[in-house]
């Protein structure tokens, strides 16, 4: 039997909420830290390469070693709240960790890197009110050359270089490693580092390497800001170096530090009275033995004040090579809080700085930019925001103007649920973030070579609370449930079929056919449509910021304008604070009251503001940011109350008719599972029978059983009984305290493609498929029947957080399963029934997902595609042999794999 094939398809994360997280590599491979992981993303390719999984905690910095040659980089250094910092390696063209440095007590904030000969040399500030230098060599720990503290200040950001003039080796490298560590940065008079901090007491630290003391001194403190300096960066320009810093002062400062020549340059320059030069600051580096001490001057270069907002990162354009010659291009990037980025580059005549391009969102209510970068080529520039969201800008090559870019985006939070549609083209998630993400494949050449990436097309909900569990009705349509005690349910608008249709490739009126729920004829109780292209919906029951937020649901689905009747059209305004009932929507774009002369009447001081206009979205490619947080909603349509506490679990049958749901609970009577009907919205019945939180539901294909599992470590069967208008359950069967075999909470469960069979897998690190379950219809008696365990008890060796069957059989009529584990690990096995179960002869394990591919923390949900094939590439003849699983991480990630069937 050939081994499994498994590979990773699409991940969908977004960078973790600190400055220094993001970092363009010279090769064009942008990394950036996502929860515990870094990963490498391929811009031009729009797909992740790899994910860097060695953390425990929070990477908060990344960092690219440069090569002096321009050539793509072989090193990477990442650091974490779990006060490690590590050193990534390229081994056959894979990144591997290399070296480790320890010695931070405090979560790392900030790194930089640069080579030293064969080694690497890093600095590092942290929590603890240090900044660490380290070499890294070939052993797998780095060594700490210098410690610098601070008391209780801290440093918030540093940048290596070289001290101008610097050529050849940095080191006096010894051959063996303890010798070099004996004369650790012994250095040449013309290789000396200078290190930048900036920090929290508002100044600029700058220290040197002291050839005699062997230790790292300050030799100046540039100040002038006067708040917290974010961000330092250090550049090289004609044999000098020009530092950046920036600062919630909302001011840049750029600095030029330059080798003064003579022997008698340690006191101030000489003095020209016919130019105006700023005032210098000299210092200089103690002789060595048989050199002089060579002097250098740090003098204000400019102050750029164009933010309006604390200033958080500054990034210099890279320099070019052609021929071997460096090229130096002197353009600098900043990115605020205000939401905007701003690229800098000096007039040519006067070498006054001027602002080039200003690029970002005016208005709005996020918050703003934490980092930015500039691509190699200098044609892209991106910034990474508060949420975690990615946002590139592409210069046109022919215009020059810079446009929004198709970029990776994905939850910054854990990631709770996921569903795939029934056609299996596209897949929803809720996550902690409070939204709801829908990803789709999207070819970018139709007809080309290309083949698709996925990409976030949708953002149907940005709720007020934690999201929990979704369940889908068809394929437009969702109920999801959060941190309240409401199950909300949306319905897509027309205007997310057709741009569904034009980025997927799919006929418009296949999408249309293919849901018999998609008329929008019937939207529920609160909404009142009139047509295909309207609908309008309430947005009442959200906190005042959450509705806010969801705002611009309308635009998405009306062509018109919003009315004034009632007064309450005003509260879908963007800063409104009104609250908003049931806004009415004009299908005609009346412009409102006006008397007979034509101007208009106003009842109100607040009708005399202008009215905001919506229109809907059409998209032939994936929207960015902006367009996801206000253009692509999906409306409300109904709102299910019944629930005492939080929102846990959901499950709807294939048909779509019952929705089923559980919230939190440490009492039987808060635990009961409520049965809706999606015809009415109304509730059917609830089932009593366990004592803790339900933590997960599913229905049989046939929407016949329901299967319930729990936190008191039992699970329940439910059938449904035929007579009647209405569906109604039953209790067919459960296990007890006494008959359970799992000993610990039962997370997780799922049903085989044919209703034979159900499995559970449990925090006891046990799997265990369960049945037969008849399926006959003379089961109405008082006293449950006994379902018993048809396999071996697996041991996963960890605990299993999630369990999916597979809905097609292999080859030889066995059922294949993927378990989900705590750790992040993915393990496909194959369960055969008609094996001997004694001894586990009925498992066979087929593989698993490599480190690299792992999730780094507990795998919420595992979701097989409904049908085989690859989403977005069919009518290829191979695709019969491929199936999809999708799963869910509290890493943030959403991570979609591509199995090969032929080999199973």
């Amino acid at each position: 039997m050939a081994a499994l094939r498994l590979e990773t398809c699409h991940v969908a994360c977004s960078a973790n909420r600190t400055p220094n997280v993001v970092s363009w590599g010279r090769g064009g491979t942008l990394a950036f830290g996502t929860c515990n992981s870094v990963a490498l993303y391929e811009p031009q390719e729009r797909r992740v390469l790899s994910m860097l999984n060695g953390h425990t905690a929070r990477v908060n910095a990344v960092r690219w070693v440069h090569k002096d040659d321009g050539a793509p980089e072989t090193h990477l250094v990442s650091g974490g709240s779990d006060s490690r910092l590590l050193v990534w390696a390229a081994h056959n063209g894979k990144f591997v960790q290399s070296t480790e440095c320890k010695g931070h007590t405090g979560a790392v904030c900030a790194v930089d890197a640069l080579y030293a000969g064969p080694s690497i040399l890093v600095a590092s500030a942290a929590a603890d009110s240090s900044v660490r230098l380290w070499l890294c060599g070939d052993a797998k720990e780095a060594e700490c050359l210098h410690s610098l503290t601070f008391g209780g200040g801290f440093m918030m950001d540093v940048s290596l270089s070289l001290l101008p003039g610097t050529k050849g080796t940095l080191y006096n490298l010894c051959s063996l490693f303890s010798l070099l560590v004996i004369h650790v940065l012994h250095l040449s008079p013309l290789a000396v580092p200078i290190l930048a901090c900036g920090g929290d007491d508002s100044r600029v630290h700058l220290y040197v390497q002291s050839p005699e003391k062997q230790k790292l001194q300050r030799v100046m403190m540039l100040q002038g800001h006067e708040d917290w300096v974010r961000g330092v960066a250090w550049t090289s320009v004609g044999g000098e170096l020009l530092l950046a810093s920036c600062s919630q002062d909302c001011l840049i400062r750029v600095w030029r530090l330059r080798a003064k020549s003579g022997s008698g340059a340690r006191a101030e320059g000489e003095q020209d009275d016919a130019v105006i030069k700023m005032k210098e600051d000299v210092f200089g580096l103690e002789e060595q033995e048989g050199d002089s001490g060579a002097v250098f001057a740090v003098a204000l270069e400019t102050v750029l004040a164009g933010h309006e907002n604390w200033v958080y990162g500054v990034h210099w354009q890279p320099p070019t090579y052609e021929g071997g010659k460096r090229h130096e291009s002197l353009s600098l990037l900043s990115a605020s809080m205000d939401k905007t980025m701003i690229l800098w580059t000096p007039d040519q005549a006067s070498g006054v700085w001027m602002e080039q391009v200003r690029v970002g969102e005016v208005g709005g209510n996020t918050l703003g930019f934490y980092g930015c970068q500039m691509s190699p080529d200098a044609c892209m520039i991106l910034a990474h925001a508060f949420h975690g969201a990615l946002h590139l800008w592409s210069k046109d090559a022919i215009s020059g103007e810079w446009r929004p870019d198709v970029v990776l985006s994905g939850h910054f939070d854990a990631v709770q649920d996921l569903s795939w549609d029934p056609e299996g083209e596209f897949v929803i998630s809720v996550s902690s973030d409070q939204t709801a993400r829908l990803f789709t494949p999207w070819r970018s050449k139709p007809g080309g070579g290309r083949r698709p990436t996925w990409h976030e097309i949708s953002r149907p909900q940005i709720h007020g609370y934690d999201m929990q569990c979704l369940a889908t009705l068809g394929r437009f349509m969702l109920v999801s449930g959060a941190d309240e005690k409401v199950l909300r349910v949306f319905q897509a608008p027309r205007n997310f079929v057709e741009n569904l249709a034009n980025i997927s490739g799919t006929s418009r009126e296949e999408l249309l056919a293919s849901d018999v729920r998609i008329p929008w004829r019937r939207l529920g109780n609160v909404a009142r449509c009139t047509g295909p292209d309207f609908c309008t919906f309430s947005l009442a029951g959200l906190r005042p910021a959450a509705r806010r937020r969801q705002h611009a649901c309308v635009g998405i689905v009306q062509q018109g304008r919003l009315s004034r009747q009632d007064g309450l059209g005003r509260g879908v305004l963007p800063f409104g604070r009104r609250t908003l009932k049931t806004p009415l929507l004009s299908l005609t774009g009346d412009p409102g009251p006006a008397s007979k002369d034509g101007q208009e009447k106003f009842s109100s001081v607040s009708d005399q503001y202008q009215e905001f206009y919506f229109q809907p979205v059409n998209m032939s490619a994936p929207p960015p940011e902006d367009d996801l947080l206000q253009n692509t909603l999906w409306p409300e349509v109904q709102k299910l109350y019944g629930h005492g506490f939080e929102m846990f679990c959901l499950a709807a049958d294939s048909g779509g008719t019952v929705v089923a749901s559980a919230c939190k609970a440490s009492k039987a009577e808060h635990a009961s599972v409520l049965l809706w009907s999606t015809a009415t919205w109304r509730q059917l019945q609830a089932l009593p029978c366990h004592s803790l939180t339900v933590t997960q539901m599913a229905f049989s294909p046939d929407g016949a059983m329901l299967l319930l599992v729990s936190r008191d470590r039992t699970w329940s069967l439910w059938r449904r009984h035929q007579a009647g208008p209405e569906p109604d359950y039953g209790l067919y069967a459960r296990t007890t305290k006494d008959t359970s075999v799992h000993s610990r909470i039962i997370w997780s469960c799922d049903w085989s493609p044919d209703g034979s069979y159900f499995v559970t897998s449990s925090r006891d690190k046990k799997v265990i498929v369960w049945g037969p379950c008849s399926k006959d219809q003379h089961g109405d008696s008082v006293a449950p029947r006994q379902v018993k365990p048809s396999s071996s008890i697996l041991d996963v060796a960890d605990s299993a957080t999630a369990v999916a069957f597979c809905p097609r059989l292999c080859s030889d009529n066995s059922y294949l399963l993927a378990v989900g584990l705590e750790s992040g690990r993915i393990t496909v096995y194959g369960w055969r029934p008609d094996e001997d179960p004694a001894g586990g002869q009925d498992w066979i394990r087929y593989g698993e997902t490599e480190p690299w591919q792992s999730h780094t923390l507990a795998v919420k949900r595992l979701r097989w595609r409904p049908r085989a094939g690859r989403a977005g590439r069919a009518g290829v003849s191979e695709e019969s042999a491929w199936l999809q699983l999708a799963s869910a991480g509290a890493d943030h990630a959403v991570k979609i794999f591509d199995i090969n069937a032929e080999a199973l």
